[in-house]
């Protein structure tokens, strides 16, 4: 008798201020049950997450990983593709990306199969990872136009402090 496979989803915002709505409305869609998603509100460089973490250890040969986009896993190339190598080697789990099709290990388990996901999730880890760096630069010189312009003493910058109690 075969077991039932349990799904569990997965999603990441960078920041508490971001929503993440969005990617729970597609798990649901996906038939993740609401209390088998796991979230994250911390940046995608590594994968020192708390509920990323739980979720790793719960998952196993019967288990399928549902992600939004594989950004919402991870933005670092070397360690996106060795969590992507624990996830369907180690722990024999399936993975489903709702962004890319050919990113669901539940297909083709055959070599091509193998090779086809395998090639798809080096480019899109490098992509994730390349957007990462644009954003800092980005950042970076936006900071650099803003100083140069003089905006630096009359313009918010950083987190706001927390209002003192009188």
């Amino acid at each position: 008798m075969m077991e039932e496979q349990k799904i569990y989803g997965y999603m990441r915002v960078s920041t508490r201020e971001q929503n993440e709505e969005r990617q729970r409305i597609a798990l649901l869609e996906m038939g993740v049950p609401g209390e088998q998603i796991y979230m994250d509100k911390q940046s995608g460089k590594n994968f020192e997450r708390r509920q990323y973490k739980r979720l790793l250890q719960k998952l196993d040969r019967n288990s399928v990983l549902v992600v939004k986009s594989i950004d919402r896993l991870g933005r670092n190339y070397t360690d996106l593709n060795e969590q992507w190598r624990i996830i369907t080697k180690e722990k024999c789990a399936d993975i489903v990306v709702i962004d890319m099709p050919l990113l669901d290990t539940r297909q083709e388990k055959n070599l091509l199969g193998i090779f086809i996901s395998d090639i798809v999730l080096a480019l899109l880890s490098y992509v994730a990872e390349n957007e990462r760096v644009n954003i800092k630069q980005r950042q970076a010189e936006g900071i650099a136009v803003a100083k140069a312009c003089n905006l630096a003493e009359s313009t918010f910058w950083g987190k706001a402090k927390a209002l003192e109690k009188k």
